[in-house]
């Protein structure tokens, strides 16, 4: 591990005359750009005055160890994106703070081991044959990848949390919904976070805001009472999201289950982070995919030689190293969660040689860090051998799309299982085709800015698939 010795005192940054106004618009019209620039020119530590608020920026991964990791216990994260945070997920995992979340932490992370992703990704898979089946059956199809993603996780995430009942509940016309519900709240969420105050949710121009919190309660608060009733009735809580958190026990303190209110609050975070941020990522792999052939042709052979044509599932996911490099090195170039690792010190902290002061609200931003070529060859280049292996291991906090330290996501292996049997699909299924990557654009994720098609040419292999399917079921018949 590197050992970083900063000799300065003072901390560098720049200086504004019109008291940090003018930082605060470039930092609102083009956050990303911002932060390299400020990189560029300060280094790996730069603090900006904002008003009265000092911010600090970090980029080097010994640092951001140190900050996240070492001194955790004198960290908060930023209150105005908790606040905003807050009115959307409620009191998750995510929001969470002190002994609350301790608690929900450690009653939350068994339900998210390797132990449980087998009984998810049957319902993952469940999800993403049948997305497969409803496509178009054309040999060529121009698809808004994008939106087919938001379609295909939302169903995966009604199937991973509520699915293991099989309810009438679960149909498009909900998942269509929930979409739209999911993508108000972003958008408000993202308009909100710039400003050091919002206007209370009552007022008459919140009404689309409003509308969207009463859909996904609706969904969830429904769901909940219906497995409330079949547990009455004696039925045996499902192996889905729901069925687990209506059944783990606080075993390190005094053995009690989670409330309502968290229950509901735990499926809000898990429709609004779980299904935009995989929908995202799978997007940018798509187009990166698309645009590098022959990275395309190695993930394809592997995922054939792997599946011997029939459908992915738990198992295969560790037999396909090389596609998850692919899907690794996508979140690297392009992390969905790009710029929301935002704290406050409680305290003077020491990184080093420097003294970041109490009170300061310290930022660390992915993008900037996975795209610095000290720690990435070529940082700008789509390369998934980086993730070998058998490659020299690069610093641990260099690579952080599901965040670092104690307050990492939760969910970042449901995730990874989740994009790797979504990608492996794609693959058996299509080959993907595009000239050029769309620019990205900063919202509250980072999303192609344009919705231009991808082109899906059908593989052959699946045709044979589904002629020895065919040939089969005749078979079946005829014996019959």
């Amino acid at each position: 591990m590197t050992n970083v010795i900063f000799s300065k005192a003072l901390l560098p940054g720049p200086r504004s005359r019109q008291f940090g106004f003018d930082l605060f618009k470039q930092s609102k019209d083009d956050y990303l750009g911002h932060v390299d620039r400020l990189k560029a020119e300060f280094g790996d530590i730069v603090m900006s005055q904002v008003v009265h608020e000092k911010v600090v920026d970090i980029h080097h991964p010994e640092l951001i160890r140190q900050l996240l990791v070492d001194n955790a216990d004198a960290l908060i994260r930023w209150e105005r994106g908790i606040d905003v945070f807050s009115k959307l997920h409620g009191q998750s995992v995510l929001i969470a703070e002190g002994e609350t979340w301790k608690r929900q932490r450690r009653m939350l992370q068994p339900g998210f081991s390797s132990k449980r992703m087998a009984d998810y990704s049957m319902l993952m898979c469940r999800a993403s044959e049948v997305a497969f089946k409803d496509m178009p059956s054309t040999a060529v199809i121009q698809l808004d990848f994008l939106h087919w993603a938001h379609q295909l996780t939302m169903d995966v995430i009604l199937q991973t949390l509520f699915g293991g009942s099989q309810t009438s509940m679960l149909t498009p016309t909900l998942r269509d919904h929930a979409i739209n519900a999911v993508s108000t709240m972003s958008k408000i969420g993202m308009q909100e976070i710039f400003w050091p105050c919002s206007a209370p949710d009552w007022m008459p121009h919140k009404a689309a805001k409003r509308h969207a919190k009463k859909a996904l309660d609706g969904i969830i608060n429904s769901h909940i009472q219906l497995r409330r009733v079949q547990m009455q009735n004696g039925d045996v809580v499902a192996n889905d999201v729901l069925g687990m958190l209506l059944s783990v026990r606080d075993e390190c303190g005094d053995r009690s289950a989670l409330s309502d209110s968290e229950i509901h609050d735990q499926c809000m975070t898990i429709f609004l982070a779980g299904h935009d941020t995989t929908a995202t990522a799978l997007t940018w792999w798509a187009w990166l995919i698309a645009t590098h052939p022959l990275v395309a042709q190695r993930a394809t052979e592997q995922v054939d030689e792997v599946l011997q044509g029939k459908a992915p599932s738990y198992d295969d996911v560790a037999r396909l190293p090389y596609l998850n490099s692919t899907l690794k090195e996508a979140l690297r170039l392009y992390p969905p969660a790009s710029a929301l690792l935002s704290r406050r010190t409680l305290r003077d902290v020491q990184l080093g040689g420097w003294t970041i002061p109490k009170g300061a609200m310290v930022r660390v931003t992915p993008w900037a860090v996975h795209r610095d070529a000290r720690w990435f060859a070529q940082p700008l280049r789509f390369d998934p051998d980086r993730f070998d292996a058998e490659q020299a291991p690069m610093h641990r906090h260099s690579f952080m799309p599901f965040g670092t330290g104690p307050r990492a996501c939760i969910g970042s292996q449901f995730a990874m299982t989740e994009m790797t049997l979504i990608a492996a699909g794609v693959l058996q299924h299509f080959s993907l085709h595009a000239n050029t990557m769309p620019e990205p654009k900063f919202d509250l994720l980072l999303s192609p800015a344009c919705t231009a098609p991808l082109e899906l040419k059908r593989r052959r292999i699946l045709a044979q698939r589904q002629s020895r399917e065919t040939t089969d079921a005749l078979f079946m018949n005829i014996n019959e």
